[in-house]
């Protein structure tokens, strides 16, 4: 049987330019970090230590335990060197088993064949041991491991999250092109609201910006949204451990916030769609939704941020069509939004010229492989600035 207790090497994943938010926090955690990666952040701990990653990330993708690494110029030695490790101690033999894998290697033209030489490992050492094996497949409702393997250098991993972590189970009705959750996440820390003033989301869409707001203003861990993760599928895993983590994780939650969080979208079914999606996630008492065009958004006195995430272009919208709108998202900000910190998530930084402000901070970005930009921008009275020149925001910056 495994020790949940035993220290080891945590790989946190999560999408690309995210570790500097999700290192921080694991930070407030209370978790070392060993190194930041280009798409994930690597501390240490034990499977316990999982549980409480699992329920309180909000950046991150999945948890993954490391159980060992080595090297293998081919498969033949990869399948030697897994089937080496005890299994027993990890994966239960009557349960479900799914093999996820990155593979970089020059012997390896389908890198789903590394996946199932990885498989066939782990479950003939599971069969010569116990005399039984697990069911296999892709769907990842048991115990999930992870391979990673490139050039000869190969680590596997126990993938304590599942799913990942990004599908938090209160998106029902996603709407068009909606944006992840995690990155949502990722944008409201980057904005650092907390629920001390007020938040303003037009073209709110599905309304992932606002929930996620919601659940960072009430300290509220999106993990306790979710009943299943991988590290329930495990050997030794403790039923009685896991609801300790959930009880004194819910404790750590507010009941109330102080401002006001508002959503807004042109189109009805967004709205309801994003309502249905506050219900689900059990802040919907926290979100003011109104159906209105973005420049009727209220704005209520007291400041606080006003976050907008128009369509770029890429996949939704014709950008000569958009570009009366930026322009529109400027003078909205400028002229009813003084007093608050504005910002504008996009990936397309040419119709962010037409916003005519200039932006303070252009925290980068990946919305799935679009490299994007958060601009933020410092509201004022006075005369509205002219539009940008050209080479001021290019996706280098």
């Amino acid at each position: 049987m495994s020790d949940f207790n035993e220290s080891g090497r945590i790989l946190v994943t999560c999408a690309k330019a995210m570790p500097i938010w999700l290192a921080g926090e694991l930070r407030a955690l209370g978790f070392p970090i060993v190194r930041e990666l280009e798409a994930g952040v690597e501390t240490s701990g034990c499977l316990t230590d999982t549980l409480r990653l699992n329920l309180n990330l909000r950046t991150a993708h999945r948890v993954l335990f490391m159980v060992y690494e080595g090297v293998a110029e081919n498969a033949d030695q990869l399948y030697q060197a897994i089937n080496a490790l005890p299994w027993e101690n990890y994966i239960p033999p009557d349960d479900h088993l799914c093999v996820n894998s990155a593979v970089d290697n020059p012997t390896i033209n389908d890198t789903r064949f590394a996946g199932l030489k990885c498989k066939d490992a782990i479950v003939d050492r599971l069969r010569a041991q116990t005399g039984r094996r697990p069911d296999s497949g892709n769907d990842p409702t048991g115990a999930v491991v992870f391979l990673y393997w490139r050039g000869q250098h190969f680590a596997i991993y126990l993938d304590t999250s599942g799913e990942p972590l990004s599908r938090r189970g209160y998106r029902k009705i996603p709407g068009h092109a909606p944006m992840q959750e995690t990155l949502a996440a990722g944008v409201m820390l980057a904005t650092g609201w907390s629920g001390s003033d007020n938040l303003i989301n037009p073209m709110c869409g599905s309304g992932t910006l606002a929930i996620e707001g919601a659940l960072i203003a009430l300290n509220r861990a999106p993990g306790l949204l979710r009943s299943a993760f991988g590290f329930q599928h495990l050997v030794g895993f403790d039923p009685l451990v896991w609801e300790t983590v959930r009880r004194d994780t819910r404790a750590t939650g507010r009941k109330k916030i102080e401002g006001k969080i508002i959503a807004t979208d042109i189109n009805p079914a967004a709205v309801a769609a994003s309502r249905q999606n506050a219900l689900t996630a059990g802040v919907d008492h926290l979100i003011e939704f109104a159906t209105c065009d973005f420049t009727a958004s209220p704005v209520p006195p007291g400041g606080g941020a006003v976050i907008f995430n128009p369509e770029y272009g890429e996949r939704l919208g014709d950008e000569n069509k958009l570009t009366s709108i930026y322009f529109g998202i400027g003078d909205f900000l400028k002229q009813r939004c003084q007093g608050y910190r504005g910002y504008v998530f996009t990936g397309n930084l040419q119709l962010a010229k037409r916003i005519g402000l200039r932006s303070v901070r252009r925290l980068p970005f990946f919305n799935s492989r679009i490299e994007c930009r958060l601009l933020e921008f410092e509201l004022y009275a006075g005369s509205r600035r002219p539009p940008l020149p050209d080479n001021n925001l290019s996706l280098g910056s």
